[in-house]
């Protein structure tokens, strides 16, 4: 009897560490997204991949950030975090990138989720990955504010999205301060949280060799889309699978 007992603990302890051994994946699916838009774009954008993630059960909050500044969007950023319970999925769009890359340390970030998008790393810059030659096709405003030339932004910003969506962008362009060209990242999140890229393979925006290389760095989940700067208007079933894809992954963190 005593060897009986003995092997029935052993098996059971052997079932406990079994199931300890199982990978988070397994758990839950985290069922909260939060999405942060891009300069010279405001939260509409995310409309496509919002209707797809809520018909899919997810809870999902757009960031309406101000555009004024690094620290300003992270503000802001952190405001719609505080709002959320459990743990969340950050996807960032272009600029919103950078934005995630910093607000993403909050302990309910479970995973990033960057569509072509700037992922900085300690004390770099977006400026710093733009191309030079041209340069981008701004223009200031007296207090420092920079809109993207509207010519430029039909024919190279959002190439693949209808032409009465891509003019209606144009004109309600929410415009970047110049600082946050120049705002070096303090601590990227994507150092120790799981991350997924998004890289838009026709983007002309930033280069997509640079978006690759931001998703070898960070040793990204990386997939690749034939779009435009804002392929996730323009293709937002495959935004949205990716983002899902992450909440699914990063079930379990923090």
């Amino acid at each position: 009897m005593r060897d009986l007992l003995k092997a029935a603990a052993g098996a059971l302890i052997g079932l406990l560490a079994a199931a300890a051994a199982l990978p988070s994946a397994a758990a839950e699916p985290v069922k909260t997204i939060v999405l942060v838009h891009g300069a010279w774009a405001d939260g509409s954008g995310w409309r496509g991949v919002y209707d797809i993630l809520t018909k899919d059960g997810y809870k999902v909050s757009v960031v309406a950030n101000p555009d004024t500044g690094l620290a300003d969007d992270v503000a802001a950023t952190q405001r719609v975090l505080d709002r959320q319970t459990g743990p969340v999925i950050l996807v960032g769009h272009s600029y919103g990138g950078a934005v995630i890359t910093e607000a993403g340390a909050d302990p309910k970030v479970a995973g990033l989720v960057y569509i072509a998008a700037f992922a900085p790393d300690a004390g770099e810059t977006i400026a710093q990955y733009l191309p030079k030659t041209p340069p981008p096709p701004v223009e200031p405003s007296k207090d420092g504010l920079l809109f993207f030339n509207r010519d430029a932004f039909l024919a190279a910003f959002a190439p693949d999205v209808p032409m009465d969506t891509r003019v209606f962008m144009a004109d309600a362009q929410v415009p970047l301060a110049a600082s946050a060209f120049a705002a070096p990242i303090a601590n990227p999140a994507w150092k120790t949280k799981p991350s997924w890229y998004l890289v838009s393979s026709n983007d002309m925006i930033i280069p997509p060799d640079v978006e690759r290389m931001y998703a070898k760095r960070m040793k990204a989940t990386t997939q690749e889309v034939a779009g435009s700067h804002v392929a996730f208007i323009s293709h937002p079933d495959v935004a949205a699978r990716l983002i899902e894809d992450a909440a699914k992954g990063a079930a379990g963190a923090p």
